[in-house]
C-alpha cells in the first residue's frame, strides 16, 4: 500500500462519510483541545486521496475538529492509496483502538467493517463465533454479532444503551421487537423510570414472538420489582445542569462527579492521616 506524508490545508479535509464515531464534548474533548495548545498535533491523522484535490479522514477526526476550532490551518497527514473497502476497515480498526468507546459506536463499526470485508470476500453470511481474526482482536465473533445487532434498536433505545440505562446484554434482546414496539417501550421506560432487566427483556421478546405484547403488557413487566434491584442515589438532571458546561451529556457529569469524589476520598485521606 503506497503512502505519503505530507501537510494539508485543513479545508480540504472531508469526513469520512457515515462514519459511526460521535464528537466528545466533554472532558475527552477538553484534554485534547489543552494537549493541542500545549504541543500541537504530535500525530499525523491518516487520509486518502479524494475528489477533486480533497482527502478523506481515515483516523482523526476528533482531533481536526479540535485544531479547525483552534485556527489551526495545515495539519500533517498519512495519506495512503486505498479502495473503499480498504478505507472502511482501516477507519474502523484505528477507531477501535480508542478506550471509551459507547455501544452504538462499536454496534454500528463492527456493521461497516463486516460489510466491507463481505465485498472483498473475506467472510460471508453470519459471523461465525468461532472466527475472530476478520472483525476483532479481542472480541468473539458471537459478540461481534451481537453488537450488530444493537443497530436493529430505535435511535432512543440505542441512547440508553450509551447512556448505561440499559444493560448491554438487555438491549440484545430487545432489538429483536419490531420498531412500533419498540417504540412503546420507550415511551413505557420514560413514563414508569425503569428500565427491564435481561430475564425482562427475554420475556418481552417472547410476548412479542407470540403476538401477545401490548402496552399493557410492557408496563406490567417494568413495573416489577426487580430481585436485584439495589438502592439508588438519583439526581435530576435539572437540579445540577448549572454546573456543567452546556456541552457535556448525562454520562460526562457522572464521571465528573466520580472523579470529584474520588478526589474528595483522597483529601478526607490525607486529613486524617495529618490528624495523627
Amino acid at each position: 500500500m503506497q503512502e505519503t506524508i505530507k501537510n494539508i490545508n485543513i479545508d480540504l479535509l472531508i469526513p469520512f462519510e457515515n462514519h459511526p464515531f460521535k464528537k466528545r464534548d466533554g472532558i475527552e474533548n477538553e484534554e485534547l483541545t489543552e494537549s493541542v495548545k500545549e504541543n500541537g498535533l504530535l500525530q499525523p491523522i491518516i487520509a486518502r486521496s479524494f475528489s477533486a484535490g480533497t482527502f478523506e479522514i481515515i483516523s482523526g477526526h476528533r482531533r481536526v475538529e479540535v485544531c479547525k476550532e483552534l485556527g489551526i490551518q495545515t495539519i500533517p497527514a498519512i495519506v495512503r492509496d486505498m479502495t473503499k473497502d480498504e478505507a472502511i476497515i482501516a477507519m474502523v480498526d484505528s477507531n477501535l483502538q480508542r478506550e471509551h468507546l459507547l455501544p452504538s459506536e462499536k454496534a454500528f463499526a463492527y456493521k461497516m467493517k463486516l460489510e466491507a470485508l463481505k465485498h472483498q470476500g473475506k467472510t460471508y453470511g453470519q459471523v461465525d463465533h468461532k472466527s475472530r481474526d476478520n472483525i476483532s482482536d479481542n472480541e468473539s465473533g458471537r459478540q461481534v454479532q451481537r453488537y450488530i445487532r444493537l443497530t436493529h434498536l430505535i435511535p432512543e433505545l440505542l441512547k440508553l444503551v450509551d447512556e448505561e440505562r440499559i444493560a448491554f446484554t438487555p438491549a440484545v434482546e430487545l432489538s429483536y421487537l419490531p420498531e412500533n414496539e419498540q417504540k412503546i417501550l420507550f415511551e413505557e421506560i420514560e413514563y414508569a423510570d425503569a428500565t427491564p432487566s435481561l430475564s425482562q427483556a427475554q420475556r418481552l421478546r417472547k410476548f412479542s414472538e407470540q403476538g401477545r405484547l401490548s402496552i399493557d403488557t410492557i408496563f406490567a413487566v417494568l413495573s416489577e420489582e426487580k430481585a436485584n434491584q439495589k438502592e439508588q442515589v438519583k439526581f435530576k438532571t435539572e437540579d445540577i445542569r448549572k454546573y456543567f458546561p452546556k456541552s457535556y451529556t448525562s454520562l460526562d457529569m457522572q464521571k465528573t462527579i466520580i472523579s470529584l469524589l474520588e478526589k474528595w476520598q483522597r483529601q478526607r485521606e490525607r486529613n486524617r492521616g495529618d490528624a495523627r
